[in-house]
């Protein structure tokens, strides 16, 4: 039997795969400083003011937090102004603060598993955090020299924590969230997303690929099928989160050997209060009956090996295994 990280090669490989890889067993996600508060947070539990000065909210019941933008809330209130509103926290943690971090790292088995780290919002979902969706999506068209050098400014934040996190973990995998469309669309143009985020986040990755990271995954719950050859230039190696909207066969033939898509089972169909073993067998069975064994990992949509309701995670990965066994005896 392979290693689940063996496994994981075979599959993104076009190798022999003896088993689906189910979900994030290959991915071991590490929480930073950044993320402490971020890993304490749970529905239900009142806003809060993060250190870029967003405030969060997690109504229970929902899939996970998002800003609060009422007026006096939004951060970036003109975005001809955005330096006098924008103020990156700072990178830097004492040993005492690194440590549980460190240790949970080292911890990891990574004969089996990549040690990700979190990282979270990225570059796209910044702008729009800091300074509310609808509005971001104008200033696009209306002032794109002061989003240029907003993006700047937050990809010089990010590669600063690269630094950190691979001096610190010396990850071989990271975790990366940037939602970049919804259920049907992207939110920017193709040749959009390349004016203002490509260049960016080639940047970020390239830091990390040339720092020991192998292993590049990017959760994006969402439509992004156009974007996907921007995705394997800026050096993504598994697109977590592609809902069953994008086609995904379609894009396995398209893309397969430089490209792994991780998803396939949208949580709108199984992660509900009503949740039923049945609709889990459903949604299993279609996705890997369709997308098959290589460049193709089975997955709910949520960005973390959780779920909005109890026991959906768990209930999806006992049967991805009981049905991989079905699917590789054939």
């Amino acid at each position: 039997m392979l290693t689940k990280r063996q496994n994981l090669w075979e599959t993104m490989h076009g190798g022999n795969p003896d088993r689906f890889v189910n979900q994030y067993e290959a991915f071991n996600v590490v929480m930073t400083p950044q993320m402490a508060y971020f890993a304490a947070y749970h529905p239900g539990m009142p806003p809060y003011v993060n250190d870029w000065g967003v405030t969060n909210e997690w109504p229970a019941g929902t899939p996970g937090a998002f800003p609060v933008h009422t007026p006096e809330k939004v951060v970036i209130k003109d975005i001809t102004r955005w330096k006098e509103y924008v103020h990156a926290p700072s990178v830097k943690w004492t040993d005492e603060q690194w440590a549980p971090y460190i240790a949970a790292a080292n911890a990891v088995d990574r004969t089996q598993e990549y040690v990700c780290p979190f990282v979270a919002p990225g570059l796209f979902e910044q702008t729009h955090h800091l300074g509310e969706m609808a509005q971001t999506l104008m200033n696009f068209y209306e002032e794109p020299e002061h989003m240029h050098d907003l993006i700047e400014y937050l990809k010089d934040y990010e590669l600063a924590l690269a630094e950190e996190i691979c001096s610190h973990l010396k990850p071989d995998g990271l975790f990366h969230h940037d939602d970049w469309g919804s259920q049907l669309s992207t939110f920017l143009s193709p040749e959009m997303f390349e004016e203002f985020y490509f260049e960016p986040y080639k940047e970020i990755y390239g830091y990390y690929k040339s720092h020991g990271v192998e292993m590049i995954v990017h959760h994006a719950d969402s439509w992004a099928a156009t974007l996907v050859p921007h995705m394997i230039e800026m050096g993504i190696d598994v697109w977590q989160g592609a809902m069953k909207t994008n086609n995904i066969p379609e894009l396995i033939k398209k893309y397969g050997p430089k490209i792994t898509f991780m998803a396939g089972i949208d949580s709108a169909d199984v992660d509900k209060p009503d949740w039923t073993q049945a609709d889990i067998e459903k949604a299993v069975k279609e996705a890997c009956d369709s997308c098959g064994k290589h460049y193709f990992i089975p997955n709910i949509t949520q960005g973390l090996a959780i779920s909005t309701y109890p026991g959906v995670y768990e209930a999806t990965t006992a049967e991805i295994d009981r049905y991989s066994k079905i699917y590789f005896a054939k």
